[in-house]
C-alpha cells in the first residue's frame, strides 16, 4: 500500500482561523496506533494540506485521529480552527472517512482526539477503544467544567469568573448593531429627581420617538386596559393566573369591587366563570430593599386582582401593596382618587421589574440554559445526539451568565448603583424564586392551562407560545426516534440519566417539590424535558428580553426603583407627588443604557431552529429541520396577519424575531 492519505482542512471563517505553528497527527486504529507526522505546511485560513503516512504495522480501521498543535519558534503562538481532517486508505480508495473537528485548537491543549462523524449512543459503540474515548473525554470536561455556587439556595453555576477560562469554543464575539444612547448617556451624571412630568416627555422625545410600541405605552400607560394587557402580552407575562377564590391575606370584599364588575353578576360568581385574575408578588416580601445614590429605596409586595370584562378587557380591580392585611396596608380601587390608583398601579409594575429581571429573565432562561449546558459538557459526549441537539441552543449561557455576574450583578452594577433589588436582596430572591419553581410552569401546555390563559383571547402571549412549542416538540421527538427505538433505549443509556440526575441535583438542588424530572423512563418524558430547554433558551428569552426597552423607556410605566414608600393611607398624595416615587435621572438613565444593550438583536443572530452546525446538514436530520423551519414559517405568517389586525402588536414570539440562544 502507498499509505494513508491524510487531509487536514483549516476553516475558511470563522475570520483568523489559521496559525503559523505546526500540527502533529496520528492515527488510532483497531490494531496499533501510527507514531505521530508533524506536517510542514503552513496552516493558512481555508487550506487544505494532505499528507501521507505509512504505519510499519497494519493499523486496522482508522477509529481516532490524535492532533497536536506546536507552536513555531520566532512566530506568535496563534489558535488554529480545524475544519475536519478526511482519511483514505490509499490514493485510489474512493471511501473517504471524515473526522470532523469545527472548533479551536491550542498548543495549551496538548494532544486531542478526533472521531468519525456519526453521532451514536453508547449501547451502540462496537469497540472498547471508542467507549474509552467517551469515557476520557466526559473525565476530561468535568476536571474542566466543574460545579459552583452563585447564591445559596439558587441554582448552581459553573466554577468560572472569567470567560477567558471558558477557553475560545466557549466564547465569542457577536456583532451588535450601534444603538444611540447618546442623549441617555448625557443625563447619567445627574444625580437628581425628575423635575416634573414635562421633564420626562422631553427625555422621552429624544430616546423613545421612532420606537411605536414605546410611544403606544407612554400614551396609554395610565389606562387600566393597558395596565392589563401588559400583564399577558408585555415583557413579563409569567405571573398573573386565573383563581376561582381569594387569597385569604388579601383584603377585598365582594361589596368593594362590585361597582366594577357587570351589573347583573357578582365577585363569586365572576370567579366561578374564570374571569378573575391575580398578580402576587408575594416573593418580594420583606426584602432589604437597595439604597441608590446615598438614599433609601423601597419595595412591595403586592396582590393586584383584575377582572375580564364582557368587552374583551382585562383590568385590575384591587390592589393591596403589602402581604400582611391591616388598617395601614389599605386596598386601592379605580374608584379612588386618580393619584392614588394610578401610584398603586406604578407599584405593581415597580415589583413587576424586579421579578421580571430576577426570575423571569435570569433564573428561567440564562440559569436554567447554564445549568443544561454545564451539565450537558459534563455528562454528553460531544457524539450524543443528545449534546448536538442541545448545544446550538445554550453554548452562549456560560459567557453571558460569566459576564453578568461580575458586571450587572457585582458591585458598582446596575443592579448595585439603581435597582430597588441590589446586591443584599439578590441573593434572596432568586433562593425564593428557586423554591417557588414548578416543572409545570417551565413547559408551556401546562403553564397556560394551570394559569387560566390558554382560552383567553386577549393573551397573545399563550396563543403564540402553544404554537412555537408545539412545533419544537414534533422536532425533538423527530430527532429521539433517529436515536432511540424504544422507551428502554432511554432507561439504558446511562449518559442520559447521568445528564438528567446531575441537572435535578444542581439545578433543581434535589427539591422534589419542583416536580422536575431525576431520570427518564420513558422517551415522552425525555422529548418534554428537551423541548422545555429549547424554548426556555430561545422562544422563552425571545419574549421577555427583546421587549424589555419598549415596556420600561418610559420610565413611570416600570420604574426601576421608588424613591418613597408605599403609602399607608389613601388621600395623601397629589398629582404632583406620584413622580416624587420615581428613582432619580442617573439611576433611570443607568437602566435604560443597559436595557438598551440586552434588547438589541445581535446582527448575526441565527432565527430559530436555522443551524450553523455541520451535523444539521446531514441524512435524515435535513428533513426534520426542514420540516420544522417550514411550520415556524407558516407561524410567523399567521402572527404578522394577526398583529396587522391589533393596535398594539405582539411581535416577541415570531419565529423569524427568535434567536436560537440566550443572548446580550
Amino acid at each position: 500500500m502507498d499509505g494513508f492519505h491524510v487531509t487536514i482542512r483549516t476553516s475558511a471563517s470563522p475570520p483568523l482561523s489559521g496559525t503559523y505553528g505546526r500540527v502533529w497527527i496520528s492515527l488510532i486504529g483497531t490494531l496499533c496506533e501510527s507514531p505521530p507526522v508533524r506536517v510542514e505546511q503552513f496552516l493558512l485560513p481555508g487550506s487544505a494540506y494532505t499528507v501521507v503516512i505509512k504505519p510499519k504495522e497494519e493499523v486496522g480501521i482508522v477509529v481516532l485521529l490524535r492532533l497536536r498543535l506546536e507552536a513555531q519558534p520566532g512566530f506568535p503562538d496563534l489558535d488554529w480552527h480545524c475544519h475536519d481532517v478526511q482519511v483514505r486508505r490509499s490514493s485510489e480508495d474512493p471511501e473517504v472517512e471524515v473526522f470532523p473537528c469545527h472548533k479551536w485548537i491550542r498548543t495549551a491543549d496538548g494532544y486531542i482526539e478526533l472521531r468519525n462523524e456519526k453521532a451514536c449512543l453508547k449501547k451502540k459503540e462496537t469497540l472498547d477503544i471508542l467507549i474509552n474515548h467517551r469515557e476520557r473525554d466526559l473525565q476530561h470536561k468535568q476536571q474542566f467544567m466543574r460545579w459552583g455556587t452563585f447564591v445559596e439556595g439558587g441554582p448552581h453555576c459553573v466554577d468560572m469568573t472569567s470567560v477567558t477560562a471558558l477557553g475560545p469554543n466557549l466564547s465569542y464575539i457577536r456583532q451588535r448593531p450601534v444603538y444611540n444612547v447618546h442623549y441617555i448617556k448625557s443625563l447619567i451624571e445627574r444625580r437628581t429627581s425628575w423635575s416634573s412630568l414635562q421633564e420626562l416627555e422631553t427625555f422621552f422625545l429624544f430616546n423613545g420617538r421612532e420606537n411605536t410600541v414605546a410611544k403606544y405605552v407612554q400614551a396609554h400607560w395610565q389606562e387600566d386596559a393597558f395596565f392589563g394587557y401588559q400583564c399577558l402580552n408585555g415583557c413579563n407575562p409569567l405571573c398573573i393566573r386565573q383563581i376561582h377564590n381569594l387569597p385569604p391575606n388579601l383584603s377585598v370584599t365582594s361589596e368593594m369591587v362590585r361597582p366594577f364588575l357587570p351589573e347583573d353578576s357578582s365577585l363569586g360568581q365572576e370567579m366561578e366563570r374564570g374571569h378573575v385574575y391575580l398578580l402576587d408578588y408575594e416573593v418580594l416580601d420583606q426584602l432589604p430593599a437597595n439604597t441608590v445614590n446615598d438614599k433609601q429605596t423601597y419595595l412591595a409586595a403586592p396582590l393586584c386582582l383584575l377582572h375580564y370584562s364582557r368587552q374583551g378587557e382585562l383590568k385590575p380591580i384591587a390592589i393591596q401593596l403589602q402581604q400582611a392585611p391591616g388598617p395601614q396596608n389599605p386596598v386601592f380601587l379605580p374608584s379612588d382618587a386618580a393619584p392614588d390608583w394610578l401610584l398603586a398601579k406604578m407599584w405593581v409594575r415597580n415589583s413587576d421589574f424586579q421579578v421580571h429581571q430576577l426570575l423571569t429573565h435570569f433564573l428561567r432562561t440564562h440559569l436554567l440554559g447554564e445549568v443544561c449546558c454545564t451539565a450537558t459538557l459534563r455528562q454528553l459526549p460531544e457524539i450524543h445526539p443528545l449534546h448536538q441537539l442541545l448545544m446550538p441552543h445554550i453554548r452562549s449561557t456560560l459567557q453571558i451568565n460569566i459576564q453578568a455576574r461580575v458586571t450587572l450583578l457585582a458591585t458598582k452594577g446596575v443592579f448595585d448603583k439603581s435597582i430597588a433589588c441590589g446586591l443584599e436582596a439578590i441573593p434572596l430572591l432568586l433562593a425564593r424564586g428557586t423554591q417557588r419553581l414548578r416543572y409545570s410552569s417551565m413547559c408551556v401546555p401546562d403553564d397556560v392551562r394551570v394559569r387560566g390563559l390558554d382560552a383567553l383571547p386577549i393573551c397573545y402571549y399563550a396563543q403564540d407560545a402553544l404554537r412555537v412549542w408545539d412545533a419544537l416538540h414534533r422536532f425533538v421527538a423527530g430527532w429521539i426516534r433517529l436515536y432511540y427505538c424504544n422507551d428502554e433505549d432511554v432507561q439504558h443509556d446511562c449518559e442520559l440519566q447521568n445528564w438528567i440526575g446531575e441537572i435535578f441535583t444542581e439545578g433543581f438542588l434535589g427539591l422534589s417539590h419542583i416536580g422536575a424530572p431525576h431520570s427518564f423512563q420513558t422517551a415522552v418524558e425525555m422529548c418534554k424535558f428537551v423541548t422545555m430547554v429549547i424554548f426556555s433558551c430561545s422562544a422563552l428569552h425571545a419574549a421577555v428580553n427583546f421587549s424589555q426597552l419598549d415596556y420600561n423607556i418610559w420610565i413611570p410605566n416600570s420604574p426601576a426603583a421608588m424613591s418613597r414608600p408605599p403609602s399607608q393611607t389613601k388621600g395623601s398624595v397629589s398629582e404632583e407627588d406620584v413622580f416624587s416615587f420615581l428613582p432619580e435621572v442617573n439611576s433611570s438613565c443607568h437602566v435604560l443604557s443597559v436595557l438598551s444593550l440586552l434588547s438589541q438583536p445581535a446582527i448575526d443572530f441565527v432565527p430559530l431552529c436555522h443551524y450553523n452546525e455541520w451535523y444539521f446538514s446531514s441524512g435524515a436530520i435535513v428533513k426534520l429541520v426542514e420540516e420544522v423551519r417550514r411550520e415556524l414559517k407558516m407561524l410567523a405568517k399567521d402572527i404578522a396577519d394577526r398583529n396587522s389586525q391589533l393596535e398594539l402588536p405582539y411581535p416577541y414570539l415570531s419565529p423569524d424575531c427568535i434567536e436560537n440562544s440566550v443572548t446580550i
